[in-house]
């Protein structure tokens, strides 16, 4: 692939963000967030539950205070139980399915030091797994220590356990001119790759927003949009915006290529109409163009907002991705749709 592919700014603050970050264990991503931001020279605050906020003024003070939101955890495994012989058991943190994943190494984070496991789902010869579906109840975690060793590693019920850096990509692929790239789950960093892109374009251009703006980096969406909820509820933001992505289930009119999605509906709620319309509208002057679509089987912080009563007015914007809660695959040209789009909406809506 051309050099200026592989060292495209997206790409580039993806990879640096591939950190384990299950619900509940944002961490590691969250220091990386106020690193850049640091960097960056944007002012920032951590509320209690972990949520990094960045506040900016607006030309217009009396407008509409505006919230984007991308969410700094990721779908992952929970551990339910230790085996006699030091396997763990699991369960599902968030929407995955171990199908996803397949066998192989894992990182399980505990309270201490990260462990590797190995994610098992049992031999195929003479046992009873040939063709069925894998489940949960299919799958354990082999750790190779003891029940005791692992409670001194800080292992225990509740702890999490996500795929290694290693298994994650990004991996390049496709046409040289505008390739694809996938990756283990770009849910949702690339939501926070956009809004940290989006603010370091408006200071080294030097861009007000045209509404009083409110930066939100988000703790556990994965598990009901728990970090987003809090914020809006505190915050009470007119409109709230979640950048997430945008999945193709089957039959949605979505294409894989430079154009982001905006959600019209989910499985939750309708989305403000003038607002997705103003989104195209500003998308449009950016040069791109956004792809509408429903889904009755997805919900976004923006939406679990929005039926929390917290926000008048909500939107979800975001690439668009093939192979959701798996191993990802989207066109490169639209992590730049995306940054256009938001710059144009911000400073200019």
């Amino acid at each position: 692939m051309p050099t200026s592919h592989t060292t495209h700014p997206a790409l580039t603050l993806f990879s640096q963000l591939l950190v384990a970050a299950p619900s509940g264990r944002e961490e590691g991503i969250a220091a990386l967030v106020r690193a850049k931001l640091d960097e960056i020279g944007v002012a920032h605050a951590t509320d209690g539950s972990g949520n990094i906020l960045v506040r900016l003024a607006g030309r217009e003070s009396d407008g509409p205070l505006t919230c984007y939101a991308a969410h700094l955890d990721e779908i992952g495994m929970v551990v339910t139980r230790i085996e006699a012989n030091g396997d763990l058991r699991v369960d599902r943190s968030g929407g995955l399915h171990p199908w996803k994943l397949g066998e192989g190494p894992v990182e399980i984070v505990g309270d201490g030091d990260p462990l590797i496991g190995v994610l098992s789902f049992g031999s195929t010869h003479g046992g009873s797994l040939g063709e069925k579906a894998i489940g949960w109840g299919d799958c354990r975690v082999i750790t190779g220590l003891t029940p005791a060793q692992l409670k001194a590693a800080g292992v225990r019920p509740g702890s999490t356990a996500v795929p290694v850096r290693a298994m994650r990509g990004p991996v390049l692929f496709g046409p040289a001119d505008d390739p694809l790239v996938a990756a283990w789950t770009f849910d949702d960093r690339m939501g926070v790759v956009a809004l940290l892109r989006l603010l370091e374009h408006l200071q080294r251009e030097k861009l007000t927003p045209q509404n009083p703006t409110l930066i939100a980096f988000t703790v556990h969406e994965e598990g009901g949009g728990q970090g987003a909820k809090l914020v809006a509820a505190l915050e009470q933001p007119e409109i709230f915006i979640a950048i997430d992505g945008c999945p193709i289930p089957v039959g949605a009119p979505l294409a894989l290529d430079g154009r982001p999605g905006i959600w019209s509906k989910d499985r939750l709620c309708h989305y403000d109409q003038p607002l997705l319309r103003a989104l195209v509208a500003a998308a449009e002057r950016a040069g791109t163009e956004l792809q509408p679509v429903v889904y009755d089987g997805a919900a976004s912080d923006a939406s679990l907002v929005r039926a929390n009563g917290s926000a008048a007015r909500i939107a979800c914007f975001g690439h668009v991705r093939e192979n959701s809660h798996g191993y990802e695959v989207a066109r490169l040209s639209v992590f730049d749709g995306m940054l256009a789009a938001l710059v144009e909406f911000v400073v200019n809506n």
